[in-house]
């Protein structure tokens, strides 16, 4: 294909990368996963070789969106050119409208209106992939605005959203939003039961972790993946 001849080669890693992982993935890949696996530092020279590559017609792109990417062209000996491939990337680009219900506090439990009530209208919805839901039923997700910073070492800033699915229980590692009854408040946090006393571990080195009863202590949600916040 001479037009993708013509890019330079960083370019051309950029949409092999692309290719690549939404070929593994299902769904596109972010603008620092892009910089890290062809060795660019620097988020603005991603854009500017995403920008490139928008103008010569081998992507389409929503600014607004950490995902926004989606490939228009074939790539040479690309992965997605087989028909799995295909098939992934056709699943990536399906929209999935999942209710933005509020917040959830990634740092000390904070108070929030009685059990998190889930009123829902049609201005709360987000479209995201449905790839993005791993396979879970769109009637068990929804999404919540992060505020904190407790969880940053697991790539969770303030501002950024998570998609969860509504569970009751959870396996000790899992990332979950809680209810502590005791105190009608709500927090997000990595899940360990101890059996005498549940532990809420944040992904953070100068935050320690909560310890909670487990009768007040009432899981929400299982965090399935992460919006990123556009700064």
């Amino acid at each position: 294909m001479k037009s993708f001849e013509k890019l330079s080669e960083r370019q051309r890693n950029i949409l092999r990368f692309i290719d690549r992982y939404i070929t593994d993935n299902g769904f596109p890949p972010t603008i620092r996963n892009i910089g890290e696996a062809t060795n660019i530092a620097s988020t603005s020279v991603v854009n500017y070789n995403l920008n490139k590559l928008v103008q010569a017609g081998f992507l389409d792109r929503v600014s607004s969106k950490s995902r926004g990417l989606r490939l228009v062209k074939a790539i040479p000996n690309g992965a997605s050119n087989g028909s799995g491939g295909r098939r992934k990337l056709a699943k990536a680009l399906e929209p999935a409208r999942v209710p933005l219900i509020g917040q959830i506090v990634a740092s000390a439990p904070v108070s929030v209106p009685e059990d998190m009530g889930y009123y829902i209208d049609e201005d709360s919805l987000l479209e995201v992939p449905e790839s993005m839901l791993g396979g879970t039923p769109l009637s068990e997700v929804y999404a919540l605005t992060v505020r904190g910073d407790s969880m940053i070492d697991a790539m969770i800033q303030d501002g950024d959203t998570v998609i969860l699915r509504r569970i009751t229980t959870a396996s000790n590692g899992d990332m979950v939003a809680v209810w502590l009854d005791e105190r009608s408040e709500t927090t997000l946090k990595y899940f360990y039961d101890e059996g005498a006393r549940i532990r809420l571990q944040p992904a953070h080195p100068m935050m320690d972790a909560i310890y909670v009863d487990p009768r007040h202590c009432h899981i929400k949600g299982k965090v399935l993946s992460v919006l990123r916040r556009v700064k």
